[in-house]
């Protein structure tokens, strides 16, 4: 007996000891990055301490960790890396530095990325007199939000320290209080939303925007709900939320000649290049979006709260970190995102502002595809569809259509087939401008141009003369499409973005707009296709044309 309870006594004990054991090996790389907190960094203690841990070992922790999960066939978390990340990705700098580890064809000997240079045709195009059209004044009911600027905020009251602690004025505001213009960048981009532009055309908010997109601590991950392929809400160290589309295609690839449009994937390097291509033709309806190199482990692994996404983590037998999420489309092991070994490419696109604060609407496009293998649009067999379109509200008076045309032309250029819906901010009702979100779908098919795209213009043959002149002005030489493209995109940290095969497709593409429109004017005349929206907002008789009825009514 005595015997016995020895024997129970000592298996007590070894099993303690095994428990301390554990115990001290989770603890141990936790240690090691507090103490490697205080060590003299290129960066201050408080920008991203995590990231200073001890390589060697926290490696082996963390590879410990995703091959104990990898196998459960339901895993989900999100990731930080299992190396530290390359100095010239991870280090803020400017918003275009190029990593120089990927060339591209035609791109891959750019100069170094940042500011444009004096005399750029880029700097060149932005002094255009077609771009420095001044806006209407603005009234209260024309800006989304109303600021009141005696209001100061307490960055304590919010627990963080650094929350706009750079652009702290202290001769005019008090300790610890900020101004408004002292706000964080993705607050003062909400603030500056206005009836007719998300942001103007020389905001320095933006490019501030952009690099915080790039290079602020990453907080925590969570999957979007919804849509067809992953997608990853971030959230940064100053409450700033960025849509995150991980890397799936590499810039060579076009999308296969059998696939359908709804199921083309998603590209990273299209949000981008959106961006920048919206900035260009001076539409300015498309939010901010950086390019970032992502750890893997670090930055979404390790603090993520879904467990959903966590348990989708793997290790590939190329010894490379994987994910795969929830979603409709391409989540699955056979389609996972994996990094080389832990960093992968994504876009980050600026969050609007929250719904509770800022209402939109979604509108249904009036000429969205069918979403059918089969079956076709009514558009695409009614050639003449568009009079319908011209006689239904909100399409029958005002800019509406006319922004529709616009948002043609950008996804003509594109080559993006998927648009199905649009939004626009409630408040300004239907004098307001269309939101263009959500075009991870173009830049798919350098060599092959969708005319079908263009068919809402052909139909209509409407066109702002702003939009006309400014397309005109992109075709000439010295201020062409793709030239500008490129020295735009060569700021971005994943530059090159677009090979050239897509640049080029831009010039080309260009020119198909411009004679569809010399079509329409030479047939119906300038003034008929036309609109002066320089001057007073066109009159509803202007998109109605009292000989066509419409066949709907008809057949009522």
């Amino acid at each position: 007996m005595i015997l016995f309870r020895k024997f129970r006594v000592l298996i007590l004990m070894v099993f303690l000891i095994a428990c301390s054991m554990h115990i001290m090996i989770d603890l141990l790389p936790r240690l090691e990055r507090r103490a490697g907190g205080s060590c003299s960094c290129p960066h201050g203690p408080s920008e991203e301490p995590r990231d200073r841990a001890e390589p060697g070992r926290s490696s082996k922790h963390t590879l410990r960790i995703l091959q104990d999960f990898s196998n459960e066939p339901s895993s989900n978390l999100t990731s930080h890396s299992l190396e530290e990340r390359p100095e010239a990705a991870h280090r803020p700098g400017p918003a275009g530095q190029s990593r120089g580890s990927r060339g591209s064809p035609g791109q891959g000997s750019n100069p170094r990325p940042g500011a444009p240079a004096q005399g750029s045709r880029l700097s060149a195009l932005f002094a255009h007199p077609l771009y420095t059209v001044a806006l209407p004044a603005l009234t209260d009911e024309d800006t989304l939000f109303n600021v009141n600027t005696d209001i100061r905020f307490d960055p304590k009251a919010a627990e963080n320290q650094e929350w706009g602690a750079q652009a702290r004025d202290e001769d005019k505001a008090r300790a610890g209080e900020l101004s408004a213009d002292s706000y964080p960048n993705w607050l003062r981009f909400h603030i500056g939303i206005n009836r007719f532009e998300l942001y103007s055309r020389h905001n320095p908010v933006i490019d501030a925007m952009l690099a915080d997109l790039a290079a602020q601590r990453i907080t925590s991950v969570a999957m979007k709900s919804g849509g067809t392929q992953l997608k990853l809400i971030m959230t940064f160290h100053n409450y700033g939320q960025a849509l995150f589309k991980p890397m799936k295609q590499t810039r060579e690839q076009e999308t296969p000649p059998d696939f359908f449009y709804f199921s083309d994937f998603e590209r990273h390097n299209a949000e981008i290049a959106a961006y920048h291509l919206d900035r260009i033709l001076d539409f300015r309806r498309v939010p901010p979006v950086a390019g970032r190199l992502v750890n893997m482990t670090k930055e979404i692994r390790d603090v993520t709260r879904d467990k959903k996404l966590w348990r989708t983590f793997f290790i590939s037998p190329a010894n490379n970190i994987c994910f795969y999420g929830e979603c409709s489309y391409y989540c699955s092991t056979e389609h996972a995102l994996c990094g080389r070994p832990d960093q992968i490419e994504g876009s980050l696109a600026a969050f609007l502002p929250d719904l509770a604060l800022a209402k939109r609407k979604t509108w249904r496009n009036p000429w969205r595809r069918s979403y059918h293998k089969r079956k076709k649009a009514e558009w695409e067999v009614d050639p003449d569809y568009c009079e319908e379109v011209k006689q239904t509200p909100p399409y029958d008076s005002g800019f509406r259509l006319l922004d529709v045309m616009d948002m043609t032309i950008f996804d003509f250029l594109m080559g993006n087939m998927d648009r199905h819906h649009y939004e626009t901010f409630e408040k300004f009702g239907n004098e307001t401008f269309i939101i263009h979100l959500d075009n991870g779908r173009g830049f798919g098919k350098h060599s092959h141009d969708e005319l079908s795209i263009l068919v809402p213009l052909s139909q209509c043959c409407r066109v702002k003369k702003s939009t006309h002149l400014r397309l005109q002005l992109l075709a000439r030489e010295e201020f062409r499409l793709s030239v500008l493209m490129e020295e735009s995109l060569r700021r971005d940290r994943l530059a090159p973005v677009l090979i050239r095969p897509h640049l080029e497709a831009l010039d080309r593409r260009l020119r198909l707009v411009l004679s569809v429109l010399a079509d329409c004017i030479e047939k119906d005349g300038y003034s008929s296709v036309v609109e002066d929206d320089m001057g007073p907002a066109p009159e509803t008789a202007h998109f109605v044309n009292p000989a066509h009825t419409s066949r709907r009514a008809q057949k009522r």
